[in-house]
């Protein structure tokens, strides 16, 4: 069985649901049964301007008698946080990280004129 999946605001994005096996499959490496775990979506806030609606999404997930809530901007972001956070396993290698710019300003600066 899978992960339980409740959501007050339509649903989960495809392309969480594509993913969401490979987190389940995952799980069940690490000796955890996706089954005992029911995640559930909401809106983080109600909307600040009219016409738009909130910008950030709750997500609880509850296991055994834990449970934890995070605010995400999206699916994906929760998904990633959510497979690191139970699992803790390593993320995949993050891109290099381009230095700041005072950073690139000052090496600029200390080059031979």
């Amino acid at each position: 069985m899978s992960i339980i999946l409740q959501s007050t605001v339509g649903g989960f994005s495809p392309q969480f649901m594509r993913k969401l096996p490979q987190v389940e499959q995952a799980m069940r490496e690490h000796g955890l049964e996706p089954s005992e775990f029911v995640i559930s979506k909401d809106y983080a806030s109600t909307a600040t301007i009219p016409l738009m609606g909130p910008f950030f999404f709750s997500y609880s997930v509850f296991f055994g008698e834990e449970t934890f809530t995070v605010t995400e901007p999206n699916d994906m972001v929760f998904l990633d946080y959510f497979f690191k956070r139970v699992l803790a396993a390593a993320s995949p290698p993050d891109a290099p990280r381009r230095r700041g710019l005072i950073r690139r300003l000052f090496d600029w600066m200390a080059q031979p004129v």
